[in-house]
């Protein structure tokens, strides 16, 4: 190899080591003391009938993580509604659009009825968090101005991160989130 070292940078086996590569030395299979009685595998092969996935969609679809595009628009709306709602309609507003999502495609979808209720928890939360904010403000004569606007950043950064996430197929799981909404 022109004086490179063996992949993984390990020293060159010597008659006491395995080969590189993490197989055993040659005629050491099957292992010391034999295989497990009854083969060691579970009965059936270990897999679920029916080839070993679940119907219903539950696993990505073949547009891209979901199993329509109006199952993905949805959780679009859903994600990026919120922030969308923080900065258009007030900081007290992000939740409408989660709320929307779940009325509308949440009972269809279980797909949208997951993203949908994830953003909710975090838009309702955030929202109880700023009008926690805003009362502290308030009862410190001006004092801790700053917090209601830190707190209203909150929702649209973590919206955002979400609505990405969602685009790319995965469910985003919001920090600092209390469950309302089941």
């Amino acid at each position: 190899m022109g004086g490179y070292p063996p992949p993984g940078g390990y020293p060159p086996p010597t008659g006491d080591q395995p080969p590189s590569g993490g197989y055993p030395p040659p005629g050491s299979y099957p292992p010391p003391g034999g295989f497990p009685p009854g083969g060691g595998f579970p009965p059936g092969g270990g897999f679920p009938p029916g080839g070993g996935h679940p119907t219903g969609g539950a696993y990505p679809g073949p547009t891209g993580g979901y199993p329509t595009n109006d199952d993905k628009t949805w959780a679009l709306v859903a994600h990026f509604g919120g922030p969308l709602g923080v900065v258009v309609g007030g900081s007290l507003l992000g939740w409408v659009a989660p709320l929307i999502a779940l009325a509308v495609k949440g009972q269809q979808s279980p797909t949208v009825r997951a993203h949908a209720v994830a953003a909710l928890n975090f838009q309702l939360t955030w929202a109880i968090a700023l009008v926690v904010s805003f009362v502290l403000a308030v009862v410190t004569c001006g004092l801790l101005f700053f917090v209601p606007l830190l707190v209203a950043l909150v929702p649209i950064i973590f919206g955002i991160i979400g609505g990405v996430k969602a685009n790319e197929g995965t469910l985003y799981r919001y920090p600092m989130t209390y469950n309302l909404v089941k």
